[in-house]
């Protein structure tokens, strides 16, 4: 549906129920894509992003579950494109009969999966979803508390309320996820499938999503480099992001810089922060993350790429700099945003 220079277009439904933390907190995520990383940590944009937007059966602004007020950028009406589109929960009345509550919304959102549009929910958001036909005979997933409503109205379902995350119809365009929480990780999986798995686990670790029990230190990361004028330092720098697997890398930065040691290690602190070896450790700490999250290869082979001959160090000080273990770590991050990773944080 988009041409490789656009950018995937996501619609958020939104309703009267609609709870606005799921709206916009969606939304929220969905724009930070390409331009949250790079502010925090200097990295060139690599992703576009999504192009997002809040839609409702018209423009005018209104009140939608608890007074959250909802401007609209579009009526469903104006919306004759877009390749994703996501039904936040709703709330209702689950003691009366969920059929044809919103009917222009279901007929919007058959219309739209029919020319080949993915059709996502949130929490309740599958009731809507499960009016319009589109997920009988299909597997899918709900609050928990809606799965008798399931059984008495929409029987032809295959549901699935005990995991967070499924994937199925047609080419797989159909994802449902549990409870209200679950935009989290249906965020992460789209974010995953649209813009690449490294974009997934940028997006985690800005906002922290996943468990948190280990606390903010596996998500943080090298931020944005501290702007000086040392010219000779920044030299070395330079050098050192090429060759940070050497051997002995800050008496190699001493001689290129043609500094005295002591000189060096004095203006290479005021230039950027940190003493020397403190950088090379966060240099290679980081690269060893990223090959964490990207290879299978093993824990020692990649310590000894980063520079670190000797394992049990390696192991030591990544855990010292993250928190975790590398294998804590990659069991963290490496298949962030896929259903099976969703299902195993709901275990």
């Amino acid at each position: 549906m988009t041409a490789p220079s656009e950018k995937p277009r996501i619609s958020l439904l939104a309703l009267p129920g609609t709870a606005g933390s799921t709206l916009y907190g969606l939304y929220d995520v969905f724009t930070a894509i390409g331009n949250v990383w790079p502010a925090l940590t200097g990295e060139p944009q690599s992703q576009p992003g999504f192009e997002v937007q809040i839609v409702a059966p018209n423009r005018a602004e209104f009140r939608a579950h608890a007074g959250v007020p909802v401007a609209p950028h579009a009526a469903l009406s104006e919306v004759s494109r877009t390749d994703v589109i996501v039904v936040p929960d709703l709330n209702f009345d689950f003691r009366s009969d969920p059929r044809d509550l919103w009917p222009e919304a279901a007929a919007w959102i058959t219309a739209r999966y029919a020319h080949g549009t993915t059709v996502c929910t949130v929490c309740t958001g599958s009731v809507l979803v499960a009016d319009t036909g589109l997920l009988d005979g299909w597997e899918a997933t709900t609050h928990w508390a809606a799965a008798s409503l399931f059984e008495t109205y929409y029987p032809a379902v295959k549901l699935r309320p005990e995991r967070v995350l499924v994937q199925s119809g047609p080419d797989q365009r159909l994802v449902t996820s549990g409870g209200a929480a679950s935009w989290e990780d249906l965020s992460l999986f789209l974010i995953s499938r649209f813009c690449g798995q490294e974009e997934a686990v940028k997006i985690a670790k800005i906002f922290l999503f996943g468990d948190r029990s280990e606390g903010q230190l596996p998500y943080a990361t090298k931020t944005k480099p501290r702007y000086h004028d040392d010219a000779a330092i920044a030299a070395c720098q330079t050098w050192l992001a090429n060759h940070y697997a050497a051997a002995s890398p800050v008496s190699r930065m001493v001689r290129h810089s043609g500094l005295a040691e002591r000189t060096f290690k004095r203006r290479f602190r005021a230039a950027t922060g940190y003493a020397p070896v403190e950088y090379v450790q966060t240099l290679r700490i980081e690269e060893a993350k990223q090959l964490l999250e990207t290879t299978a290869k093993p824990t020692d082979e990649i310590g000894t790429l980063v520079g670190y001959e000797d394992p049990a160090f390696f192991r030591r000080l990544f855990k010292r700099q993250t928190g975790v273990t590398p294998a804590r770590y990659r069991q963290k991050f490496c298949s962030l945003g896929s259903p099976s990773q969703a299902h195993m944080r709901s275990a």
